[in-house]
C-alpha cells in the first residue's frame, strides 16, 4: 500500500477553495469521492510514489486512435509539437488532432504522459495503472521515471460541482500481461460486442478520394474469386460531394446512387461498408453555407479540427438539429442504401472541449452512445476516436494511425504531430495496444498491401505488415485492386487470410524491434524485445 495524495481546487463565489488529503491505495479498483463546494472545478490532481527501474520500459496510451504511442526507455523523450514554429501550428492546425491544446508536453527525458491507461514492464512482469471511467473527465497519467512519481489529473476544468463528486476511479495491478489486462476489463465490466473478425477490401489506400461508380465496380469485380462470401467490401472517402454533406452522393461520380453499388456488392456475396465522418464538416460544405449555426463555436468562432480536405470544423452535438441530421443520415445509409457496416472517422471532433455540464470525456462518451443508438445492430468500425471512449460501444476500432505507401511518410512530416500517417508508427502502435483486441473491441491495425505498383514499401515490409495485422487484430483489410493480382498474388492473399504462424516465430521490423509470437491455448501473446 502507498499513499495517494490528492488536491482539488474549486472556484467559488468566495474565491478559490482547495481540498487536500491522502488515502491509501493498493492493487485493484480505487475510488475516491470528494465533497466539493458549489462552484467550478479548476484542478483535480493526485500523486503517488511509483519508482521505475532502469530495466523497465514505460507505455502511456496516446489520446486517440491515431496517436503514436510505444514503450519508452528512461533516456527517451515524448515529443509533442516541440520545436515547430507557432506560425506553422496555427496555419495547419497540427495542435487539433491530439491532446496538444489541453495537455502540456515537457519534452524531458524520462517524463511521459498519456490518457486512460499505461504500464511499466520488465520482461513478462507488468505494472498497470488505468482508469475505470472517463465520463467525469479523461484521466491523464504523468509518469516521472526520474523522480519515481505518478501524477494523475482528471480533465474536468470548468465543470460545475457541488456535493459528492467522483474524483478518481482507478485500477492498479501487477503480474503477467494477461493477468493485469484481464483484471482491468473485469473491473470495468467491459466486454467486446462481437467475436467475429472481418476481412476484405477498402478503397482508400489505392484510390483515396478519386473513386467513382466505375472504379468501385471494377474493384468489386477484381475482388470476386479472391475474397470469400461474407467478406467486407468497403467504400471509403470520396463518394460524397463534400465531407459533412452525407444525405446525397456526388452524382458526377455515382450517377446511379449508392444503392446500386450496395446491390452489386451484395450480389457478389460480400458485406457492404461505407465511410463517414459524422461529427465534422469541411470548409465550403453545404453545412457551413446553409447551417453555420450547426458548427461548434469556441470564443465565437467555428472550431477547426484540422487541415484535411482544406480544413474542417466540429459540429455541435448539443444542437437538436445536428442530432436530427445525424439520425437522418444513418437511416439513409442503412434503410435506404442498405449498407451493413459503417467506418466512422474523425470522431474526436465531437468533443474538443467540455462545458460546465460535462467534461470533454463525458461529451465524447455521449457522442459514442449516440452513434451506437443510431446504428442499432449494424456494425461500427471506429476511427480517430479517444480509445477508451469506444470500449464496448463499437464492434471494431482502429488502434493506430493510418499506414502510408512508404515506411515512414515524407521527411518533412516526421517533425509534425503524433497522429501523422506512417506505416512504421501504425505497426508499432498496434503492437503496443495489442491488449485491447478481444477485450474492448476487435482491433483494426489498418490495411495491408500486396501490390507492386503505387507503393514504396519493400516486399519484406509488406509481408511483415500483413502478417502482423493478422496476428494482433480483428480487422484484416487489403487496399489493392485485386483484379491486377497474378495467380501467385491471389494465392499469397488467401494464405495470409488463413495465416497461422509456425512454432513461435520471430519477426524483426526495420527499426530493430523483435516481435516474438507464441500461442498459449486460445490466447495469442506477443513479447516485444529490442534487437
Amino acid at each position: 500500500m502507498v499513499k495517494f495524495e490528492y488536491r482539488a481546487e474549486v472556484q467559488t463565489t468566495g474565491g478559490l477553495t482547495a481540498i487536500v488529503g491522502q488515502k491509501e491505495i493498493g492493487e485493484g479498483p480505487f475510488h475516491l469521492e470528494l465533497e466539493l463546494p458549489e462552484g467550478f472545478i479548476k484542478k483535480l490532481t493526485g500523486k503517488l510514489h511509483f519508482p521505475v527501474h532502469n530495466a523497465e520500459k514505460s507505455f502511456l496510451n496516446g489520446f486517440q486512435t491515431w496517436t503514436y504511442c510505444k514503450e519508452y526507455r528512461r533516456s527517451e523523450k515524448l515529443r509533442g509539437l516541440n520545436g515547430l514554429p507557432p506560425q506553422l501550428i496555427e496555419k495547419y492546425h497540427f495542435d487539433r488532432y491530439g491532446d496538444y491544446h489541453f495537455v502540456e508536453y515537457p519534452y524531458t527525458a524520462g517524463v511521459f504522459h498519456g490518457e486512460s491507461y499505461g504500464y511499466v514492464r520488465d520482461g513478462d512482469f507488468y505494472r498497470l495503472f488505468a482508469s475505470l471511467d472517463e465520463e467525469p473527465g479523461y484521466t491523464i497519467f504523468r509518469l516521472d521515471t526520474n523522480m519515481g512519481l505518478l501524477r494523475i489529473e482528471r480533465d474536468c476544468e470548468g465543470v460545475r460541482c457541488g456535493g459528492a463528486y467522483r474524483a478518481f476511479d482507478l485500477f492498479f495491478a501487477s503480474g503477467s500481461e494477461k493477468e493485469v489486462f484481464d483484471g482491468w476489463f473485469e473491473a470495468m465490466g467491459v466486454k467486446p460486442i462481437t467475436a467475429e473478425p472481418i476481412k476484405g477490401y477498402s478503397s482508400w489506400y489505392n484510390r483515396y478520394e478519386d473513386i467513382s461508380e466505375a472504379s468501385i465496380m471494377a474493384d468489386l469485380e477484381g475482388c470476386t474469386g479472391v475474397m470469400e462470401p461474407g467478406d467486407l467490401f468497403q467504400v471509403d472517402d470520396g463518394w460524397e460531394k463534400h465531407v459533412g454533406d452525407w444525405l446525397f452522393v456526388d452524382e458526377q461520380k455515382f450517377p446511379n446512387g449508392l444503392k446500386t453499388v450496395v446491390d452489386a456488392i451484395h450480389g457478389k456475396g460480400f458485406k457492404a461498408g461505407l465511410w463517414l465522418a459524422p461529427f465534422v464538416a469541411k470548409v465550403g460544405s453545404d453545412i457551413e453555407l446553409y447551417h453555420p449555426d450547426w458548427l461548434l463555436k469556441v470564443d465565437g468562432k467555428p472550431w477547426f479540427d484540422g487541415i484535411n480536405w482544406g480544413g474542417f470544423y466540429s459540429l455541435d452535438i448539443d444542437n437538436p438539429e445536428v442530432e436530427d441530421y445525424i439520425r437522418r443520415t444513418f437511416r439513409r445509409v442503412f434503410d435506404e442504401w442498405g449498407f451493413d457496416l459503417v467506418k466512422l472517422d474523425f470522431l474526436y471532433g465531437a468533443a474538443p472541449f467540455g462545458n460546465e455540464r460535462e467534461s470533454r470525456g463525458g461529451r465524447m462518451i455521449r457522442a459514442m452512445r449516440l452513434l451506437r443508438e443510431v446504428c442499432g445492430d449494424h456494425a461500427i468500425l471506429g476511427c480517430g476516436v479517444p480509445v477508451m471512449t469506444a470500449f464496448g460501444l463499437v464492434e471494431y476500432c482502429r488502434v493506430s494511425c493510418d499506414v502510408s505507401l512508404d515506411w515512414d511518410d515524407k521527411a518533412y512530416m516526421i517533425i509534425t504531430h503524433r497522429e501523422r500517417v506512417s506505416t512504421k508508427h501504425a505497426m508499432e502502435t498496434s503492437i503496443f495496444r495489442r491488449q485491447l483486441n478481444g477485450r474492448a473491441f476487435l482491433s483494426d491495425p489498418d490495411v495491408f498491401f500486396l501490390r507492386d505498383d503505387n507503393i514504396s514499401l519493400t516486399e519484406k515490409q509488406k509481408l511483415n505488415l500483413a502478417q502482423l495485422d493478422r496476428l494482433i487484430g480483428g480487422v484484416y483489410l487489403c487496399s489493392d485492386n485485386m483484379g491486377l493480382y497474378s495467380e501467385e498474388k491471389k494465392q499469397l492473399y488467401k494464405s495470409l487470410c488463413s495465416f497461422r504462424p509456425e512454432s513461435e516465430p520471430v519477426f524483426v521490423l526495420d527499426d530493430g524491434v523483435r516481435i516474438h509470437y507464441k500461442q498459449d491455448g486460445a490466447a495469442r501473446m506477443i513479447d516485444i524485445y529490442e534487437k
